[in-house]
């Protein structure tokens, strides 16, 4: 039986909705996947020695391996992993784009002719259905309302700024945009940023330090865990959307206090995700309040995956839980996935914001957005907002919603394990073994489709995966293309969790 995510009702989100589903991995799936990694670093083994000896040359380590720089420097076993394991499977990953990431995308064929350690491209290109790309909304578009007037500004205002906001960075556009985010998001002020990465990983070293203390999610991004580490401030993590951890680490920290001195914390923050792009899973937001409010913490959400893509009218998770925005104490997200630009923000309060005008890294040394992707988020927010006259925002909110809903429940109908809950478009696939990894994405790629897989160590070594995302812009007969050719190839691979690997009788 799977195991499900605390859960709570909330104003415009069922009870099905929020109930994140995360089915446990077969032992049968389990011990093959143990066995295919064991045989493949065994053989990975081999294949250095082979080097060592000079037997086995290979790639651009050739040059290399005469001065032994090969064996000096790169025996540890992350470049063990990327020699021998990775690099066996490299086609899979890095394909090359030559298009706007719509339903459909342009890739550029490539050959390698040394294992892969390089490729050459073929001089062709394979249009493919498209299944990886974070266009949630689809305004990632070269045509069309948004990528004209974003085309005006740059007319208007040049490439780029070259300076910092605190610099000579700021333009009308940026003070506009803010207002916006602001009132979209229902909060007093916002800031925006050149870089949504930054966004997280430069500004929790303002708000934080030593003497804080910072109670993170498990599976928070990589943006969230580097801020963390550079705050200086004192880092807890709880399981993944279990309250009742979460709970046990705020009382106990309160308890115990800061380390030798036991004084008490200066203050206390807890960082989720909306969405969690790897687990298709939502933060449960109003568990996390309520524990917020109980032991008097902030809280500390990056919506970069759910803002656009979630809630009535696109506010993101906190308007999908029915929350007051309120109650979040630092709203952050990004502008890369729904909005189809680049760039993050935070929301807060006038205090917050002003702080972090004076204080953030990002605003004092990083280069500001640019008026292109300003205007390009103004445009969608305003088509959003229906500003622009029309209801398209709208529809294309809804039509995402139920892409996902279609898409998650035919894939759990086949057989599939997904991840996840059913209202998100972040659909991730188990698949298990690293061979039916790669074999999954050439073989999509073989019937135009393009999907992105994941496995260790992005992941947990028994769950890799296939992680698809869904955009306004598919179409019901697009969904059951993709539909028919995974049903298929997941026969061909034995991924179905009602199929057995080996036969007994």
């Amino acid at each position: 039986m799977g195991k499900q995510g605390d859960t709570e009702g909330a104003e415009g989100a069922t009870e099905d909705s929020t109930k994140a589903i995360f089915e446990e991995t077969p032992l049968e799936r389990a011990v093959f996947t143990y066995i295919s990694y064991a045989i493949l670093i065994f053989f990975g083994y081999i294949a250095d020695f082979l080097r060592k000896i000079r037997l086995k040359s290979e790639g651009p380590y050739g040059a290399a391996l005469k001065k032994d720089d090969l064996f000096k420097m790169g025996l540890d076993f992350e470049r063990f992993y990327s020699r021998n394991l990775y690099r066996r499977v490299r086609d899979c990953w890095n394909r090359p784009v030559c298009s706007t990431p719509g339903p459909y995308i342009d890739l550029v064929d490539r050959y390698s002719e040394d294992d892969n350690w390089t490729f050459k491209n073929t001089g062709t290109i394979t249009h493919t259905m498209n299944l990886g790309s974070y266009n949630y909304l689809g305004f990632g578009e070269c045509r069309g309302r948004c990528a004209e007037a974003a085309t005006r500004a740059t007319y208007e205002y040049g490439v780029g700024c070259c300076s910092s906001r605190r610099d000579l960075g700021t333009l009308d556009i940026h003070k506009v945009l803010e207002a916006k985010v602001a009132k979209f998001l229902h909060k007093d002020d916002a800031i925006i940023f050149g870089m949504g990465f930054a966004t997280n990983s430069t500004n929790l070293p303002a708000l934080l330090g030593k003497g804080s203390l910072l109670v993170s999610d498990e599976l928070n991004h990589a943006s969230l865990v580097l801020g963390a580490r550079l705050s200086g401030a004192q880092i807890k993590v709880f399981k993944h959307n279990n309250m009742k951890d979460l709970e046990s680490v705020l009382r106990r920290s309160i308890i115990e206090g800061q380390p030798i001195t036991h004084r008490p914390w200066k203050k206390i923050l807890i960082v989720v995700e909306g969405i969690y792009s790897m687990e298709g899973s939502m933060a449960n937001l109003p568990a996390i309040i309520a524990l917020k409010k109980k032991y008097k913490a902030y809280l500390y959400i990056d919506e970069a995956h759910s803002i656009g893509a979630m809630g009535k009218t696109g506010r993101g998770v906190v308007e999908f839980w029915g929350v007051d925005p309120a109650d979040i104490d630092i709203m952050m997200g990004t502008f890369t996935k729904s909005f189809g630009s680049c760039g993050g923000y935070i929301a807060a309060s006038y205090a917050i914001i002003n702080h972090l005008r004076q204080y953030s890294h990002s605003a004092t040394y990083g280069a500001s957005m640019s008026a292109t992707c300003v205007q390009q988020t103004l445009s969608v927010l305003e088509i959003m907002l229906g500003e622009d006259g029309t209801d398209e925002g709208m529809r294309r909110i809804a039509q995402l919603a139920e892409n996902a809903r279609y898409f998650r429940k035919r894939l759990r109908e086949m057989g599939f394990i997904i991840y996840g809950n059913d209202v998100t478009p972040v659909v991730p696939m188990l698949i298990f073994e690293p061979g039916k990894v790669t074999m999954f994405s050439r073989e999509m790629l073989r019937r135009k489709i393009s999907v992105v897989v994941v496995g260790f160590p992005a992941t947990t070594i028994v769950e890799s995966r296939s992680r698809m995302c869904l955009s306004a812009l598919h179409t019901r007969e697009m969904l059951d293309l993709a539909l028919k050719e995974i049903d298929e190839v997941g026969d061909m691979l034995v991924m179905k969790k009602h199929q057995r690997l080996l036969s007994l009788s």
